[in-house]
C-alpha cells in the first residue's frame, strides 16, 4: 500500500514525496483512514513507529481545505508531554505541511520566552503544538480562541499523565469545542490512561499496533552487570571508545548525575553535553543542534531526552543509571536503530536491580543478552542473573563478591544447636543476638537454663554469662 491509497490531499502527497517516504508504516496504514472518516481514535504503538506522521497527515487534510468555522484561532492542536517532543512535531508539521498555502504553526513550551510566542499567535496559527503548563499560561492570559478548533491530538497521553499533568489536560479539554475530533497516542491505553479516553473521546476506535518488533530486529539489547560507579565509568570508558560508535546518548537517573558525568566526559577528552530540565529552552535547543550536526559526539541525559529525539547517528544507547519503569526503557532505547538503522542498547545493572529487568523482559517479550568485557567482569555473580530467591521464600537473591563470606546464621550450628561462627569470623550471638531457649540444649537434650531469658522473665536483660 502506498500513501497515495490513503486518500490524502495531492498536496499532502506531493509533500510526502519530497521527504523519501513512500510506504506508510502499519500504524499509518491502519490511522489514517480512520482518521479521514472523521473517528476518535485510541492508538497504542512503540515508539518509532511512525505515530507522528499518522495523526499529521489527516490533520493537514483537514487544513488543505478552508475552514467552514468563523475566528481566527487554531485548527489542530497538538499537546506533548515534553519541549523537545513539542519541537519535534512541529518540524514534522512544517516539512508534511509545506506545500499547503500560508500554512502557520505555533510551539508554545515551558523554558522559552513568551515575547516571541506572543507574536506567533498574532499571526493566528492554524497548528498549535505545546505542553500543557505553557498552553495553560497563555489561556489565562486570555490570548488563545479555539471556538474553531477541528482537532485534538493528545500524544504520549501516557507520559504526560505520569508527569503530573492529569489536571492540566482536563482544564485544558473544558476549553475546547465539543464538536472536536479527538486523537489519542500512547504506549498503552490501560489503566489511568484508559479512563481519561474514555472521558474526552466519543465512540473512539481503538486501534493497537504489535508493540516491540522494531527493536527485536534493529536494536541490539544488552547486560553489563556492575559492582559500583567507580566500575560502571570504567565500563563506559571502553563503550565510548569503540570503534564503531558514532553517537551515544546515555541516560542518568538525576539531573546533577547529568551534568557531573558529562563534565568527566570532557574532561576525558570526549566531545560530551549534558541535557536536562533544568536547562533554559535556548540551550536546550543549541545542545541538541550541535548533536544533529555532529559537533556533540556522547549526549548524557535524564528521562527528558528519552521522548522527542530523532538524530540518524546516534548508533548507542547506554543506560548508565538502569531506567526505573519497562516504559521507560523502551522509549530510552528508541533512541538509536530508528526508521530501519541498527542501534546498540546497552545497560548497566547492579545485582539488586535483577526485578527491573525481569519487568522489561515481561514487557518487551524478549531476553536482554548478558554481556561481558573482558578484563572488566563483574565481582558479582552475573552467571545466574534471574535465580530464585536463595536464602528464604520472598528474600531477593543477594549478589556476593568472589570469597565473600556468607552470613546467613542459620546456616552454621554448634552440635548443642547454638548459633557458630560465620566465615568472616563474626560471631553471630553479636549480630543477631543471643539465641532463644528453644535453641539452646545441653549435650544431653535438657534446656540450658543460662542461656537467654525467656520471653516472660521480668529480669533485667544485662550482659549474659555463657
Amino acid at each position: 500500500m502506498s500513501f497515495a491509497e490513503l486518500g490524502l490531499h495531492p498536496l499532502v502527497l506531493k509533500c510526502l514525496e519530497t521527504t523519501g517516504y513512500t510506504t506508510p508504516t502499519e500504524v499509518q496504514r491502519q490511522a489514517v483512514p480512520a482518521a479521514l472518516d472523521g473517528h476518535d481514535l485510541l492508538v497504542s504503538s512503540h515508539t518509532g513507529s511512525g505515530k507522528t506522521a499518522a495523526f499529521l497527515l489527516p490533520s493537514l487534510h483537514r487544513l488543505a481545505q478552508p475552514s467552514a468555522l468563523p475566528g481566527n484561532g487554531p485548527r489542530v492542536l497538538v499537546l506533548c508531554p515534553t519541549r523537545e517532543l513539542a519541537l519535534q512535531v512541529q518540524k514534522q508539521a512544517m516539512i508534511y505541511g509545506a506545500g499547503l498555502r500560508k500554512l502557520r504553526t505555533v510551539c508554545l513550551v515551558g523554558g522559552a520566552p513568551f515575547g516571541p510566542q506572543f507574536q506567533a499567535l498574532r499571526h493566528h496559527p492554524e497548528v498549535m503544538i505545546a505542553t500543557p503548563g505553557r498552553l495553560i499560561d497563555h489561556l489565562e492570559r486570555g490570548r488563545i480562541d479555539f471556538s474553531r478548533l477541528e482537532v485534538l491530538v493528545l500524544d504520549e497521553a501516557d507520559r504526560m499523565l505520569d508527569m503530573g499533568f492529569i489536571e492540566d489536560i482536563e482544564h485544558i479539554v473544558a476549553r475546547l469545542p465539543q464538536s472536536r475530533q479527538t486523537l489519542l497516542f500512547s504506549a498503552t491505553l490501560d489503566g489511568m490512561v484508559g479512563r481519561i479516553a474514555a472521558e474526552m473521546t466519543r465512540d473512539a476506535r481503538r486501534i493497537e499496533v504489535a508493540s516491540h518488533a522494531a527493536h527485536k530486529a534493529n536494536i541490539d539489547q544488552r547486560l553489563l552487570f556492575t559492582d559500583d560507579v567507580g566500575h560502571k565509568h570504567k565500563l563506559l570508558d571502553v563503550l565510548l571508545r569503540d570503534v564503531g560508535l558514532s553517537q551515544a546518548v546515555v541516560f542518568t537517573a538525576t539531573k546533577k548525575s547529568a551534568e557531573e558525568l558529562s563534565e568527566t566526559l570532557r574532561e576525558q577528552g570526549f566531545a560530551a553535553a549534558a541535557l536536562h530540565g533544568d536547562m533554559p529552552q535556548h540551550k536546550r535547543n543549541r545542545t541538541l543542534q550541535r548533536l544533529r550536526d555532529g559537533q556533540t559526539r556522547v549526549l548524557v541525559a535524564t528521562d527528558v531526552a528519552a521522548r522527542g529525539i530523532d538524530v540518524a547517528g546516534i548508533s548507542h544507547v547506554i543506560n548508565f543509571d538502569a531506567p526505573r519503569q519497562a516504559e521507560d526503557y523502551v522509549h530510552r532505547i528508541g533512541r538509536t536503530g530508528r526508521a530501519g538503522r541498527a542501534g546498540i542498547a546497552v545497560t548497566f545493572v547492579h545485582g539488586r536491580e535483577r526485578g527491573l529487568i525481569r519487568d522489561i523482559e515481561r514487557y518487551t517479550g524478549q531476553a536482554v543478552r548478558v554481556d561481558v568485557i573482558p578484563g572488566l567482569e563483574p565481582m558479582a555473580r552475573a552467571d545466574r542473573p534471574f535465580a530464585k530467591p536463595r536464602f528464604g521464600k520472598g528474600k531477593p537473591w543477594q549478589d556476593k563478591p568472589r570469597g565473600a563470606p556468607l552470613r546467613d546464621h542459620t546456616a552454621q550450628r554448634r552440635d548443642d544447636g547454638r548459633p557458630g561462627e560465620n566465615r568472616s569470623g563474626w560471631q553471630d550471638e553479636r549480630r543477631w543476638g543471643p539465641a532463644s531457649n528453644a535453641l539452646a540444649r545441653q549435650p544431653d537434650g535438657r534446656p540450658a537454663r543460662d542461656h537467654a531469658p525467656a520471653r516472660h522473665d521480668t529480669r533485667p536483660r544485662g550482659r549474659q554469662s555463657w
